[in-house]
């Protein structure tokens, strides 16, 4: 199997894992997941405008800065793994009419599945679009763990959506987060890890 192929079913394995964390544990409650999730909930929210719409939108200006600052590559990468993230949602959005559990356990579900996904793109050179297009150009700027730059990215966002859909949506998304952006950075440095073993095995 080529590496192309390879890297494209990595990609749509990333995407899909946070497709399916999104669309079927956080937004049944209202829950972003990110900065461009919380934008999606209050279009949603407002206007009844179908989140992966929403989340396409938000990631049009964002994916010209990935082009710019993060290359060709990285930006064609991210722009399938949007696509492929966004379908996922505006599918299972259409077949699940009610959330699957309480707020507390679908949110710890979501909140690992997402960083799992994102985690995964971030290893393979793509990005899972949003706010995470900004962490992942400042993690390479200031060489920081790129989930710690998210979180504080997305907190801001994060507040904003509260003013507007209710605070609880602060708390619940808050915590989505440090779990996400935990397990992204234990996916991302895995691979760092790995890499660097083969390395000094010359494998």
């Amino acid at each position: 199997m080529g590496q192309t192929v390879k890297t494209l079913l990595t990609l749509t394995l990333g995407a899909l894992i946070q497709g399916i964390g999104m669309g079927l544990f956080l937004f049944p409650h209202h829950i972003p997941s990110g900065g461009a999730a919380g934008i999606a909930v209050i279009n949603e929210f407002f206007w009844n405008i179908p989140h992966g719409w929403s989340l396409w939108l938000v990631n049009v200006p964002l994916l010209f800065a990935a082009v710019k600052f993060l290359g060709a590559g990285s930006a064609g990468k991210t722009v399938f793994a949007v696509t492929v993230t966004s379908i996922t949602v505006d599918v299972i959005g259409l077949v699940l009419s009610a959330p699957i559990s309480v707020p507390w356990i679908d949110l710890l579900f979501g909140a690992c599945l997402f960083g799992i996904g994102v985690g995964i793109l971030f290893k393979n050179g793509a990005s899972s679009g949003g706010m995470a297009i900004l962490a992942q150009i400042f993690a390479k700027m200031f060489n920081r763990p790129p989930g710690q730059v998210m979180f504080w990215i997305n907190g801001v966002i994060f507040l904003i959506t509260a003013f507007v859909v209710g605070w609880w949506i602060f708390l619940f998304a808050i915590c989505t987060q440090w779990i996400g952006t935990k397990v992204l950075d234990i996916v991302y440095k895995e691979q760092l890890t790995i890499v660097k073993l083969r390395k000094a095995l010359h494998i």
